[in-house]
């Protein structure tokens, strides 16, 4: 009977294996453009199954689109913008320009999307509407949207990645957002908003950031320009949510890592009196949350850094640095707040802090005093430390969460860096060292003592050509320092086809070639694959698609 058993599970693991690279070998590839069978993405977006790709010329512009069909885990649908002439695909008009819509009770619909490559323009309302589960947008551009750029659904909205997209130019007033994230806590329980790489600027309302999502990942992004505060991260809104849930029923999460947050007068007249970001709730919804803030490079406006509102339970910040020109930095203003704990619960160590700012919490430890954090070209945009910057090798090692209130899987080390106050396609790998900066940039290791020059911030880090590809890819890298490097093509189901690479490098541009077949020399079907490098800290992937 045991036996029995254990066969039978066997099956089911063999099944579901076999399931799943079946779903792959089936997949359509479909194309999109003014030369091709289909014109319009609309005409594509009810034929979508699991693992099938949709490529769209560029150099052209598209009417809006609704997706409602769904992907899987392990088959994703991807829609795929192709540069031509330099130009994205560029998807304008409708109320909704790009909506990923599921229905009640959310249990099917537009889950499973990747959605990269295009430009993002002119609807009535929101640029992207997210209404999914583990929805990827990524390199695309959202730009003057009269309402919200991005925004998340409060019912029916699970996962969602943010990764090399820029927002300009959106929002309305002070309820309409650049990015505006919710989660459905009753039917998508756990969901994650994750934002990284990105660049946020000069919006028009509203906040560059608001979220409302059970937890938040902000990592690496460089966000100014925000009319109201650049991060607004509190708690799902009662008024929105669905039938069930109750302020108690999860408590929102926060981990602020690796960005750029930068407080200044927008074209649309604000004075920058708003905070730099407001934490807790808006008079709406309250978190009951725990909040983090690491290695963050602050420039600060009149208003305060940290503005705590309704209810949290604790906050901490290492490794930050906060500046203004001419100091006036309030760091938190708490009049707002309650705590959890009826007492506020506050935590740091080895901020960098314009001298003379005020409500610079007692609870931290190593805090730093100056008038000049040695930023490499302040006036033009730089804040990378220069050499001899008191920031160099000044941050904590090993910063440690608050006693019985640790914060839950946290970021540690930063790996990366945002970009530059620009657009960007591939991640700027943080090198790793022994005695880590203060704030969002590191000196490079490998110059003089304290830190040499910096590296060139884009690095590519992982692309492959052609794609899609027929019978063989070219597979580049970069490395900003010598290392082991691993390459490993997988299926989207997740089984590992054929190492690539698996040797020490030098510094510099590598290539290796994948032929498409298998380890052990036998042709793949076509479909979507993964390419995944790591190196050191580095860790990066890239799809690519096999056709016949």
């Amino acid at each position: 009977m045991l036996n029995g058993k254990r066969y039978a599970a066997r099956f089911w693991v063999l099944s579901i294996f076999a399931m799943a690279w079946a779903t792959t070998a089936a997949a359509t590839v479909y194309h999109v453009g003014p030369a091709q069978g289909y014109t319009q993405l609309a005409q594509v977006a009810d034929l979508l199954d699991p693992g099938d790709t949709v490529l769209v010329d560029g150099d052209a512009t598209y009417q809006s689109v609704s997706f409602t069909r769904a992907g899987s885990a392990q088959a994703p649908i991807v829609i795929r913008g192709q540069r031509i002439n330099g130009n994205r695909p560029v998807i304008s008009g409708g109320t909704n320009t790009v909506a990923f819509i599921s229905a009640w009770p959310y249990d099917s619909g537009a889950d499973h999307y990747v959605f990269e490559g295009f430009e993002v323009t002119g609807g009535s309302s929101r640029g992207v509407y997210h209404q999914s589960g583990d929805l990827t947008v990524r390199d695309v551009l959202v730009r003057d949207c009269p309402m919200h750029g991005i925004l998340g659904a409060d019912q029916g909205a699970g996962s969602c990645l943010l990764e090399f997209v820029e927002v300009r130019h959106c929002g309305q007033g002070g309820s309409r957002h650049q990015i505006y994230m919710s989660t459905d806590q009753v039917n998508r329980p756990g969901s994650v908003f994750r934002m990284r790489h990105c660049y946020l600027h000069d919006g028009n309302g509203g906040n560059n950031v608001k979220s409302r999502a059970e937890r938040n990942e902000i990592h690496y992004n460089w966000i100014e320009g925000g009319y109201y505060h650049e991060l607004e991260l509190i708690g799902p809104d009662p008024d929105g949510v669905a039938p069930g849930w109750y302020h108690d029923l999860a408590r929102e999460d926060s981990d602020v890592v690796g960005n750029v947050l930068r407080k200044r007068r927008t074209a649309a007249g604000n004075d920058s009196n708003f905070a730099v970001t407001r934490i807790g709730g808006d008079a709406t919804g309250w978190t009951h949350g725990r909040y983090r803030f690491v290695n963050n490079t602050v420039i600060c406006g009149t208003g305060a850094v940290f503005r705590c509102f309704d209810t949290l339970e604790s906050v901490e910040m290492h490794n930050n640095v906060f500046y203004r020109i001419g100091g006036g930095i309030n760091m938190m203003r708490t009049v707002e707040a309650g705590w959890v704990h009826d007492t506020a619960v506050i935590a740091g160590s080895n901020n960098w802090v314009y001298s003379g700012a005020i409500n610079v919490p007692s609870q931290w430890t190593g805090t730093i005093f100056g008038t000049d954090p040695g930023f490499a070209d302040y006036s033009s945009g730089d804040v990378r430390p220069a050499t001899g910057s008191p920031l160099v090798n000044a941050g904590n090692p090993a910063p440690a969460s608050i006693p019985g209130m640790g914060f839950p899987s946290p970021t540690w080390p930063p790996s990366f860096q945002p970009p530059l106050r620009q657009a960007a396609t591939a991640a700027a790998v943080r090198p790793a060292v022994a005695m880590i900066d203060i704030g969002a940039f590191e000196c490079d290791p490998t110059g003089v003592a304290g830190g040499g020059a910096m590296p060139r911030p884009w690095r590519p880090a992982l692309a492959a050509s052609p794609n899609p590809f027929s019978s063989s890819a070219s597979v580049r890298y970069e490395l900003p320092v010598p290392g082991r490097v691993r390459i490993v093509v997988y299926s989207v189901a997740g089984q590992r086809v054929r190492v690539l690479a698996d040797a020490d490098r030098p510094a510099g541009r590598h290539e290796v070639d994948w032929d498409g077949r298998d380890g052990r020399g036998g042709e793949t079907p076509a479909g979507l694959y993964l390419i995944e490098l790591r190196s050191g800290n580095l860790r990066s992937r890239v799809s690519l698609v096999k056709v016949r």
